[in-house]
């Protein structure tokens, strides 16, 4: 049976070795009967033995044959097919594993520039370095290059199919042409190994002159931040980016992409970091281009409809997506950070401020944090990235006679500030320099930098800004005006996105700790809420532009599970903030013993402990009880993985390049002694989230309802249809129970039953089921249906904003949605969520009344029940079991 173009709703799945696209076959039923339309895939491509992720792909031409295979993709599109859904498949353009599998990457190391591959990597040939010039820098050995090859770190080995390579660690590097085929005809195996034994004095010399004539250097780890040659994902020396502004690379890297859609396996695809490509603009309009091309060649059974395709792009707050990509959407960050925002209080905002700066003594806010983290990122992880541009601008200076008097070195001063204050992750400048967006954004950077720029180089700071935004250099040469002006604009505009991404989700939010709940990729901690008309002023936004967009609250690469930022939320309430200040001062009092010192400093530091507390209050599960040693265990390993990724990612006691390994065991020890099995801190934990524990399921239905209502196609991220507490990866690529989420589906309890047992997950799990068939009996509802904001009345006039009304309607079919919101006042110590007429009374003003309603009879979707309604409707009449209600109307 033919799929609609556009997904109606999507469940992502994360693929690797231990879940396998037959794995996927066996759920195809379960996603069917949940409501989904389209699978959506992680990168199925073939990926670095071993890889969790997808994202490190060495064989564009091949599904991974860990996980099955073409066949097995071909069997599960079957089943699929067989239940009239589709197949959405996450893509990986920018960048490939650089190592072993990858032929590609291969044949650059063994022919150099006349590598046929060559011009398919972003690589830097003509570094400033004499030693690397016109080579590729492996920055691979754990020790300085001459002790790696007295130690055997580095040797000569024979292979069975070249002959003889070069083995450092688990690496095999191929040896150019020339030299393999001397060493071959050299005579015994065996002798030519001992020859180039680099223990032993002539063998180090021999070795390390064969190593001289190859196309790669092998250089220390620590070298690759200072003088990588090619362009990394982010400071990751094993992935290498791809020049898919190139023709023949794209199409060679998307030939196995372009057959699957032609042959009907799938339906559309998610871009992975576009913002690492040379041009996003021109790629996303050529692979529109392309699928637009192929669809007519789709089999009969297959969509006919257009391509479905989004990009993972951050936006920053005020910032849209170009329309001229032609894109559906985004992957939905965006989305996330609303939702969440609207979800927070901005009553408890100034409590959570005074309580993190007098805990952590830190007054900068985030912006001020993000700064810092800009510069450090900078120097710390980018200094060849830094070093790149600030060549490509120096060279088109020396070329012009007017800025002949400029320094390298001022320069790379200049190009600091104006990253340090860059508001966005990056622009798209081209061929005719910054369009009007850009443009504000650079005056935005300028302006700032030029405050925090030394005097002397003001001047240079304008005209770098100028020379960014496609200005050639005065009294450059014509000839080279194109050249000069196009690479530093690609290589500065490449650079901004992975810098923001490493300084601001994995640095600045690991320092500031104000409410981890706004802590999350796409989001501005500094900004903890957001009003009900901003967010209804957003969703039609969407709505008009993006009404395909995707819609997420949960990803593989989250900091914190879904129902864990909700529960975390409540703490921004104004019932609850006070009490929670009162409870941390306790529990940091109580386990004042447990702390350890390491350089004469607490170990945890006063903001790493705060952070902590919030991270067990946030993932404790709903289930665990505190005398439960098994399962107290098994919490405290996942929350000790959590700590250690967190502190080195901080980078401010201990860090990934250099562990503080006493500063580690310390924080963990304190760790331990609070989960103790039988401790007190356990039992007092449980406590306090006991206490909000309701109100945060409260946040999560609310949630769950906006992403499956509001305009946009919802993302329902592997196992999240139970709770959802689970921390940044790998926790959050935990297997799921799909056995238990099969069982509670094939058997629906009633709505008391599951209030009563809400702690299973099986109620989130109703209500997204009630919600996607929903969807499937008014697709059009959803996929084209208008978005109106309906009116809050009280007869005193003052609308609180805790509760949330719209609608969505097309065609004379409707849908009213009502969520409350800071619902923690009456659900404080709830033992459960269930909701009733009183409990909205004591919420809402007195005599609140929704207006605008289409008249007719409505049915409850979360509940039992129909009744007629007029112009308006009585909130507290509908919002039962809970505080969230969703009205379909069923007759006039």
């Amino acid at each position: 049976m033919p799929t609609s173009g556009i997904p109606r709703a999507l469940a992502r799945l994360q693929f690797h070795a231990g879940f396998t696209l037959d794995d996927a076959a066996a759920l195809v039923g379960y996603y069917a009967g949940l409501g989904v339309s389209h699978l959506y895939a992680s990168p199925l491509l073939a990926a670095r033995p071993g890889s969790t992720h997808g994202y490190d792909v060495i064989d564009c031409h091949r599904i991974n044959p860990e996980l099955g295979g073409e066949a097995a993709l071909r069997r599960l599109v079957a089943r699929v097919r067989e239940h009239g859904m589709g197949l959405v498949l996450d893509i990986v353009p920018n960048h490939m594993f650089a190592g072993a599998g990858n032929a590609w990457w291969m044949d650059v190391l063994a022919h150099g520039r006349a590598s046929r591959y060559a011009g398919y990597f972003d690589i830097d040939w003509r570094s400033p370095d004499p030693l690397v010039r016109g080579r590729v820098l492996l920055p691979i050995l754990g020790k300085p290059y001459a002790q790696a090859l007295r130690d055997g770190d580095v040797r000569l080995v024979a292979e069975p199919a070249a002959g003889f390579a070069v083995q450092v660690h688990d690496s095999v590097l191929p040896l150019a042409p020339a030299d393999a085929g001397a060493l071959r005809g050299s005579g015994d195996p065996e002798a030519v190994l001992a020859a180039h034994d680099g223990t032993r004095e002539h063998g180090f010399a021999r070795l390390h002159a064969l190593l001289q004539r190859q196309h790669y250097r092998l250089a220390l780890w620590k070298l690759a931040n200072d003088m990588v040659d090619y362009r990394r994902f982010f400071d990751i020396n094993e992935l290498v980016g791809l020049r898919m502004e190139r023709t023949r690379v794209f199409e060679d890297s998307h030939a196995l992409v372009f057959r699957l859609y032609a042959e009907g396996l799938i339906d559309g695809v998610r871009i992975d970091h576009v913002d690492g490509l040379a041009d996003p603009h021109r790629y996303c309009r050529q692979l529109r281009h392309r699928l637009r091309r192929l669809q007519r060649q789709r089999p009969a059974w297959a969509s006919r409809g257009p391509a479905y395709v989004v990009v993972e792009k951050i936006l920053a707050e005020g910032e849209r997506l170009r329309p001229t990509w032609r894109m559906d959407g985004t992957t939905g960050y965006e989305f996330m950070d609303q939702v969440d925002a609207l979800l927070h209080d901005a009553a408890g905002e100034g409590m959570l401020t005074e309580l993190w700066r007098a805990i952590s003594g830190e007054r900068a806010d985030f912006a001020a944090v993000a700064r810092a983290a800009r510069r450090q990122i900078v120097v710390d992880s980018f200094e060849a990235e830094l070093d790149r541009t600030a060549r490509a601008l120096f060279d088109a200076a020396r070329a012009a006679v007017a800025t002949r008097d400029v320094s390298l070195a001022a320069i790379r001063r200049v190009l600091v500030e104006l990253l340090v204050h860059f508001p966005v992750y990056r622009t798209y400048a081209g061929g005719l320099g910054r369009d009007a967006i850009d443009e504000a954004v650079f005056q935005q950077a300028y302006a700032k930098a030029r405050h925090s720029v030394r005097i002397e180089d003001r001047e240079l700071l304008a005209e770098v800004a100028a020379w960014l935004g496609g200005q050639a250099p005065r009294g450059l040469p014509p000839g080279r005006v194109r050249r000069a002006r196009e690479r530093a604009m690609t290589i500065f505009q490449q650079a901004t996105s992975p810098m923001a991404a490493k300084a601001v989700e994995d640095t600045a939010c690991y320092r500031y700790g104000r409410l981890l709940s706004r802590n999350e990729v796409g989001a501005d901690p500094g900004h903890l809420a957001l009003d009900v008309p901003a967010f209804h002023t957003l969703c039609a936004e969407r709505a008009r532009d993006y009404p395909h967009n995707l819609l997420a609250t949960a990803t593989h690469d989250h900091k914190r599970g879904e129902d864990a930022r909700m529960r975390l939320a409540v703490l921004s309430q104004a019932a609850v903030a006070a009490p929670w200040a009162s409870t941390v001062t306790r529990w940091r009092e109580r386990n004042a013993d447990l702390r350890g010192t390491v350089d004469g400093a607490p170990a945890p530091s006063p903001a790493d402990e705060y952070m902590l507390y919030q991270t067990l209050v946030g993932a404790w599960p709903p289930e665990l009880a505190p005398d439960d040693a098994e399962g107290l265990g098994a919490f405290a390993a996942r929350i000790g993985e959590w700590q250690r990724k967190a502190l080195r990612e901080a980078k401010r006691r201990t860090r990934w390049t250099r562990p503080n390994e006493p500063y580690e065991d310390a924080c963990e020890g304190f760790l331990a002694g609070l989960l103790t099995p039988g401790a007190d801190f356990g039992s007092a934990l449980h406590g306090f989230v006991r206490r909000i524990a309701a109100a945060g399921a409260a946040n999560s239905l609310a949630q769950t309802v906006l992403r499956l209502t509001t305009p946009g196609v919802p993302d329902t991220y592997q196992g999240t249809e139970f709770w959802d507490f689970s921390l940044v990866d790998p926790d959050n690529r935990r297997p799921v129970d799909f056995a238990a989420r099969r069982a509670t589906l094939a058997n629906p309890a009633s709505w008391d039953a599951l209030l009563r047992d809400w702690r299973s997950g099986a109620l989130k799990q109703r209500a997204i089921r009630e919600l996607l068939q929903l969807r499937a009996r008014h697709p059009a509802v959803f996929a084209r249906g208008g978005y109106r904001a309906l009116a809050v009345q009280v007869q005193d006039g003052q609308d609180s904003g805790r509760l949330l009304a719209f609608e969505r309607a097309l065609d004379g079919r409707v849908v009213v949605v009502l969520v409350l919101r800071h619902t923690a006042e009456v659900l404080l110590d709830a033992d459960t969520p269930a909701w009733d007429a009183a409990a909205t009374a004591a919420l809402l003003p007195q005599g609140a009344r929704v207006r605008g309603v289409a008249p007719g009879r409505y049915r409850q979707v979360l509940g039992e029940g129909e009744a007629p309604v007029g112009d308006s409707l009585d909130p507290g009449a509908w919002l039962a079991p809970l505080p969230v209600a969703v009205l379909e109307r069923v007759g006039d």
